[in-house]
């Protein structure tokens, strides 16, 4: 595909500008006056459009917005609400080519992985959908004679969504769409490195809201942190923060919305390990571990970044990778032969080439890339070599994130020291063991095996299916996004307590007589 043609698909199919407004507050607020934000290609590095940045005002309003629209979405009934999500999923599902080319364009994911990125949002809406009629809370049994004791989830408000670049609108949609069918609004404030997605997607599933007379409920603000950063953090009408991004920042996003006893949804840093044990089924393990280290260039929170291998199949392993490392196709994501995309920036590849340098001085053998790629017609890209190097247990690298193509591969003995070397490091996102030894997988997922929030047997510690609830322990945050019951965090719970009796008798018997 080429992508002046691919540019230009996307600006008639998505209402792409050259210069768009960053602010959407039931309408776009104007563009003049504003400082401005280029977004520009990890593809080739050429200015794919520019956004108009937000100001206080700006923010002033998309909050005074956002509550007025939940004081009238809350009233809607739940399953009306989850037909409207439907109807937006649908639409989605019109846009999918172009609003998955603009994914690629923007952030550097390869065709396949841009459809999926919108086909994942289309996927958690109709989850959303059939959710809306199964809002339930649960029935207890009351101590005392003629009650009755329940619960019930009522919606939060306006809730704030701050994503990540790597997937620039599947993890808005995990929380918008949900939030939306308990009964919430979101405000987005999107990645600066991928704006136009942003903008883009809030075009489509506006229109089905304007097309049903219904008030919007999805609004975006595109601002540098430090202009309303800590504005947005510290905003009372944000009941919920949900934020994707690294533990440093993620800890400030804690600190700041808990001193004001907010909640939060963190999902934060992921140092992900696969283990292949001797019993594995050797080419299942490496087409595992292969697209769990490389898909997205390495730049998803699930990424494999460690491969803890049996010493008995170390070697041979080991030479499979290197092969499937040096073979995988490089280059231009809008080519739909290639399996590996560009880094989103400069500092993406400076950050992949200290790592590496830091683990060779900390005893790490470099086994294959290593060094930026260069390619024909594409020197403004940010593309590097896929990395493997052989490592130890007790390199401090090792225990780092580093947003791109590095695997570090260790060698173990017995399953209890593969696991020790897996859960000693202080994220705790997603892992994998590939076996075919029922003793080997069991202890994997008992309470001495992974301490990960998602583990994985025989498949990649990538691509999340949207069922389940996703999310990570310790450094990661504990989050939990997306499927199972994570729609609670959208909500608060209430306990509710009816009593339908002649007199008010106390729990535990209590007495409180008052004498007439």
């Amino acid at each position: 595909m080429n992508f002046k043609n691919a540019l230009k698909q996307v600006q008639k199919d998505c209402d792409i500008k050259m210069v768009n407004s960053g602010v959407f507050t039931g309408s776009w607020s104007k563009i003049e006056h504003k400082k401005k934000l280029d977004s520009f290609s990890p593809i080739n590095g050429k200015k794919l459009g520019t956004i108009a940045l937000a100001t206080k005002k700006d923010y002033k309003q998309v909050i005074e917005s956002a509550e007025s629209s939940f004081k009238e979405w809350r009233k809607i009934p739940g399953p009306r609400r989850g037909e409207i999500i439907k109807e937006i999923s649908d639409e989605l599902l019109k846009y999918k080519e172009s609003l998955g080319i603009l994914v690629s364009l923007e952030v550097g994911k390869t065709i396949s992985e841009g459809q999926g990125e919108v086909q994942e949002m289309i996927d958690i809406g109709y989850f959303a959908t059939g959710l809306s009629r199964q809002i339930y809370g649960n029935t207890m049994a009351s101590e005392r004679k003629h009650h009755r004791m329940y619960e019930q989830y009522k919606p939060l408000g306006p809730i704030g969504v701050i994503t990540s670049f790597n997937f620039p609108s599947a993890v808005w949609a995990w929380n918008s769409f949900i939030a939306a069918v308990v009964g919430d609004v979101t405000v987005w404030k999107p990645s600066s490195k991928a704006p136009l997605t942003a903008v883009a997607t809030i075009n489509i599933v506006n229109k089905v809201l304007k097309r049903n007379n219904l008030q919007p409920i999805f609004f975006l603000i595109v601002g540098r942190g430090r202009d309303i950063g800590d504005d947005f953090l510290n905003e009372r009408r944000f009941p919920l923060i949900s934020f994707t991004g690294s533990v440093k920042t993620g800890s400030k996003v804690g600190e700041l919305v808990g001193k004001r006893q907010g909640k939060t949804l963190l999902e934060l840093g992921g140092n992900n390990a696969a283990i292949v044990t001797e019993n594995c089924d050797i080419n299942n393990a490496v087409n595992g571990v292969a697209f769990g280290a490389l898909a997205t260039a390495g730049q998803r929170c699930t990424s494999t970044r460690r491969l803890i291998l049996h010493k008995n199949i170390y070697d041979t392993f080991l030479e499979k990778m290197k092969k499937a490392y040096q073979s995988v196709r490089i280059g231009t994501p809008l080519d739909p032969n290639t399996l590996i995309g560009p880094l989103i920036d400069q500092q993406s590849v400076d950050n992949y080439l200290n790592a590496i340098k830091t683990a060779q001085n900390q005893g790490g053998k470099l086994v294959t890339g290593g060094k930026i790629k260069k390619i024909k017609d594409l020197e403004n890209g940010f593309y590097v070599e896929p990395t493997i190097i052989e490592a130890t247990k007790d390199m401090d690298i090792v225990k780092e994130e580093t947003f791109a193509p590095i695997l570090y591969v260790m060698k173990y003995k017995t399953i209890e020291e593969a696991l020790t070397i897996h859960n000693n490091v202080p994220q705790g996102l997603s892992s994998a063991i590939f076996t075919n030894d029922i003793r080997e997988e069991e202890y994997f997922l008992s309470e001495k095996g992974s301490d990960c929030g998602i583990a994985n047997v025989n498949t990649s510690t990538a691509g999340a299916e949207i069922g389940g609830a996703f999310g990570g322990e310790k450094d990661t945050g504990g989050g939990r996004e997306s499927g199972s019951d994570a729609w609670k965090i959208y909500a608060h719970r209430q306990t509710v307590t009816v009593n339908y009796g002649k007199d008010v008798p106390l729990a535990q018997g209590v007495k409180f007589d008052i004498e007439e």
